[in-house]
């Protein structure tokens, strides 16, 4: 059965299938009216605000929405007035099912921006073929990927890195997120450069909206 994968902005994605719908990193950088309308579940991968506006998923699970992320993202939610029977904390190897969705929870911790900076709990979400990595380069654990979600700007994010890791991970596609921070110019130029290095075909660029079936 055929998943709808739709971007959102920066670094949220919504899965869709069989009237289920998944949405992964609604942050502020991304337009939520959008994303949020009428979703099933939650998937946080960290705490940072790009990833996470938790007054909005705050709302959605006083909605009846719930929620999954690494317990201190939980927290902030429940800070924002989440009830605490809808957030539940996960972590590297745990699995999650949502309806016909089986989510796979892989890694733990943010990628280093500075080593005066202290690393959060992050982790990957692996959903029928898509790879979520958050803010990290995530080993895939041997799971075969179709789409790698392939962070692309950010203080953490060195490009010839990113070209390695998806080379290691072997997606059959890659569609680009995480770029907020960068100019057109220097998206198109990343991209090219992933396109031409990385080994998996063009980078796809999906505006707020664009879908790709998996």
């Amino acid at each position: 059965m055929t998943t709808r994968l739709t971007r959102w902005g920066h670094s949220c994605v919504r899965l869709e299938r069989d009237g289920t719908s998944l949405v992964i990193d609604p942050g502020t950088f991304s337009d939520l009216d959008g994303a949020l309308s009428g979703t099933s579940a939650i998937l946080v991968t960290h705490e940072h605000v790009d990833h996470l506006d938790a007054e909005r998923v705050a709302a959605a699970a006083r909605d009846g929405v719930d929620v999954w992320g690494p317990q201190d993202a939980l927290d902030a939610v429940a800070g924002a007035g989440a009830p605490q029977e809808r957030l539940h904390a996960v972590r590297h190897g745990d699995t999650v099912t949502v309806g016909p969705f089986d989510v796979a929870v892989l890694g733990e911790w943010h990628a280093l921006i500075h080593a005066d900076i202290p690393r959060v709990a992050n982790v990957a979400y692996l959903v029928d073929g898509v790879l979520h990595p958050g803010d990290a380069l995530v080993d895939p654990a041997g799971n075969a990927v179709d789409v790698l979600l392939t962070p692309l700007g950010a203080p953490w994010v060195k490009l010839a890195e990113v070209v390695d890791w998806v080379r290691a991970v072997q997606p059959r596609r890659i569609a680009v997120i995480h770029d907020v921070q960068l100019s057109d110019a220097g998206r198109g130029l990343s991209r090219t450069l992933l396109g031409r290095l990385a080994g998996a075909g063009e980078a796809l660029d999906l505006g707020p909206g664009d879908a790709l079936d998996v």
